[in-house]
């Protein structure tokens, strides 16, 4: 296995450098400020992305998509994770299991999608239902040729700016038939009940959504009856090898930032960097930002390169997300200490970015349940695929 970058590879990973430093960097401390960016500002954004062809990067070309694989993405990703205020998430990536749509279904969703002119929120986590999808409430109970959907939708993220969802139900109520629905935002019954506020300063929301006797018909179903899980698996798979490629260029950004300060910042008659403490720190930064990144790059490569059984995949990208969210969290926390008072400040990125990690060892499963992806993986295959 050979990951060295090609010069394809490496001249994408620059412009996706270029595109942050140009595009999504200089827009922080406003979105910090204001708690989000002005239509203007994100519609200058959006007009960037689509100059630069990083829209739908995720997609296949015949239906607007970039087409780049999964190694691609994950080198995009991973420049993209460098912006504070989560700025990565203005260039849309339409939910992966939008491939799988009828023509029909993509010409009405995922094709203006990728264009930029719709976009779509996955809408599966609930009140009572996180982890755990068999628990899920929401129901879309047959009437005629149709369904009638029911359900709270909670943590929906994008949703503010969505307009239409990917609405995860049982069918019937039966946890045994989960499918995915097609639900337009301006569908009757379809209802904001609020947004909370989170911990972070993301640049869109998370808004809670009810769904009140919203009325579908079968052409709302996203592949089959019953095929829920395996699109919502799927949709998680891609979602944590991304979060695995943000998570580590964000690590970098902050190595970066407190590298340099370490190395000005003069206290004692000599700089921060020449004090052992500091300097270890700095240390092991840099060997846990290694580690990861090289777990990071060998999964998307074979994701992408070779033909890899889905249930391998799935405990990959489990252990992927997993070490690659718990060591940002390690990285950025240190990082803080090294600015001392400078990284308590909301005008430090190292601030917003201790901020904006933290939800990375919750969303799109936890770590406990990426601990438990990984124990039942060895359980039943062994540990082969981890490279031990």
């Amino acid at each position: 296995m050979d990951l060295r970058l090609s010069e394809k590879e490496a001249e994408l990973r620059r412009r996706a450098r270029d595109f942050v430093e140009t595009h999504l960097i200089p827009h922080e401390l406003d979105c910090e400020a204001d708690d989000g960016l002005s239509e203007s500002a994100l519609g200058g954004i959006r007009s960037a992305v689509v100059e630069w062809r990083f829209n739908a990067i995720n997609h296949a070309v015949a239906d607007g998509g970039r087409g780049y694989d999964l190694f691609e993405q994950m080198l995009i990703e991973e420049q993209w994770g460098r912006a504070t205020n989560a700025l990565w998430d203005v260039p849309w990536r339409p939910s992966i299991p939008l491939r799988y749509g009828t023509e029909s279904q993509k010409e009405r969703y995922l094709r203006p999608a990728c264009r930029g002119e719709r976009r779509d929120a996955y809408a599966i986590t609930e009140e009572g239902a996180g982890s755990d999808p068999s628990m899920v409430t929401t129901t879309a109970v047959r009437k005629g040729d149709g369904y009638v959907l029911n359900g709270e939708k909670w943590h929906v993220t994008t949703g503010d700016v969505a307009d239409f969802f990917l609405v995860h139900a049982h069918v019937d109520g039966d946890p045994a038939r989960p499918t995915v629905f097609f639900v337009d935002k301006d569908a009757p019954g379809v209802r904001l009940v609020r947004t909370p506020k989170y911990m972070h300063t993301f640049v869109y929301e998370h808004p809670i959504f009810a769904f009140s006797d919203v009325a579908l018909g079968s052409e709302a179903v996203l592949g089959s009856v019953g095929g829920g899980n395996h699109l919502t698996r799927e949709w998680f798979v891609e979602e944590r090898l991304m979060i695995g490629a943000r998570t580590v260029g964000a690590a970098t950004r902050a190595l970066e930032l407190s590298g340099d300060f370490a190395k000005e910042r003069r206290q004692f008659g000599k700089v921060l960097m020449d004090f052992q403490g500091v300097g270890f720190m700095l240390a092991d930064m840099t060997a846990e930002i290694a580690a990861s990144q090289a777990l990071l790059y060998r999964v998307c490569w074979q994701a992408a390169r070779t033909e890899m059984d889905p249930k391998d995949l799935h405990a990959l990208a489990s252990t992927v997300k997993l070490v690659c969210s718990e060591m940002a969290g390690r990285v950025i926390d240190r990082a803080v200490q090294i600015f001392g008072g400078r990284g308590y400040m909301r005008e430090n990125p190292v601030e917003r970015l201790w901020r904006d990690l933290r939800v990375d060892r919750i969303w799109e499963g936890t770590s406990e349940i990426q601990r438990a992806v990984i124990g039942n993986h060895l359980r039943k295959r062994g540990p082969g695929i981890f490279g031990a």
